[in-house]
């Protein structure tokens, strides 16, 4: 069955729905996380550089607390590393500058690392490898570390993997959507939208997409769905096919919030078999789970 509304995930707790959310994912274990700024703030950025936040995580229902110092980013992207501890990365990175930062699960600062401007997507795996995917900006830009498109770097800022060009894919000039769930990820970058399937270190499978401009997937077994597209098609949801070399679209609707209203804006994280979404108010997410007994 084609999904067309998504199901309540996670809420942030009531004594924090006043604050600013600065950024919010939801990681490779299915944890919520709130990246909230501590200092005074003005149009939703921490005054202070450095700054203050704590991080409000919810599992199962249950919400805890941990308190982030002397961050840096201005345009800040989150995500919860295996061991407890944090990635907080800057979006734009300035000069040569450190933008990624890592913290224990005690919430103190371990290191620093850069991984190149214009950062789109930031996902950390459950081995703690970290996914960089980037928009135009940075692949055409002056930072040479964005110019693969997207890289795997580990949590201590190591290079692991960049992606080159393959038989029947070209550059990525924007990593328009990324998924990654254990040791793999799947990708659909501008300008054609392939869906390339990435294995340890190589593009192991490349298969022709019809369904442009999307911004997330989910993707279990021989299916993938994806969600998003240019102008009117911002909320289509296209339910696909997967083959040995292309994805063939079986049906298309409409995605909506879980009483039925129109999404708006939104945040979206692929995990695997879910597709993470977070509309505004940015205090609540939702998910829509290919795995799920009534639409496996």
């Amino acid at each position: 069955m084609t999904p067309d509304r998504l199901t309540p995930y996670a809420r942030l707790p009531h004594a924090y729905r006043h604050r600013d959310v600065l950024h919010s994912t939801v990681d490779a274990f299915g944890r919520a996380h709130w990246l909230i700024a501590i200092a005074e703030e003005r149009h939703g950025r921490p005054r202070a550089d450095p700054y203050d936040a704590v991080v409000v995580t919810v599992e199962d229902g249950r919400g805890h607390e941990t308190h982030l110092s002397a961050l840096r980013p201005r345009f800040p992207l989150l995500d919860a590393l295996p061991d407890g501890g944090f990635v907080v990365a800057d979006a734009r990175r300035r000069a040569r500058e450190e933008q990624v930062q890592v913290f224990d699960a005690l919430g103190r600062p371990s290191w620093s690392f850069a991984v190149g401007d214009a950062v789109e997507h930031l996902l950390a795996d459950e081995t703690g490898d970290l996914w960089v995917a980037h928009f135009d900006e940075g692949v055409c830009g002056n930072d040479e570390l964005s110019h693969p498109g997207l890289r795997r770097w580990s949590s201590t800022g190591e290079p692991q993997w960049r992606y080159g060009p393959v038989p029947g894919a070209r550059e990525i000039i924007d990593c328009y959507a990324l998924n990654v769930a254990e040791r793999a990820a799947w990708a659909c970058p501008y300008t054609d939208f392939p869906l390339l399937e990435i294995r340890g270190d190589r593009v192991v499978r490349v298969r022709h997409n019809p369904v442009a401009g999307a911004r997330g997937l989910a993707v279990h077994g021989d299916r993938v769905v994806f969600f998003g597209g240019y102008g009117d098609e911002r909320d289509r949801i296209a339910d696909c096919r997967l083959t040995d070399t292309a994805v063939e679209v079986v049906a298309e609707g409409r995605l909506a919030r879980p009483d039925g209203a129109a999404l708006g804006r939104r945040r979206v994280v692929s995990r695997g078999a879910r597709l993470y979404v977070q509309a505004e108010p940015v205090q609540e997410w939702t998910v829509l789970d290919l795995a799920a007994p009534d639409l496996a």
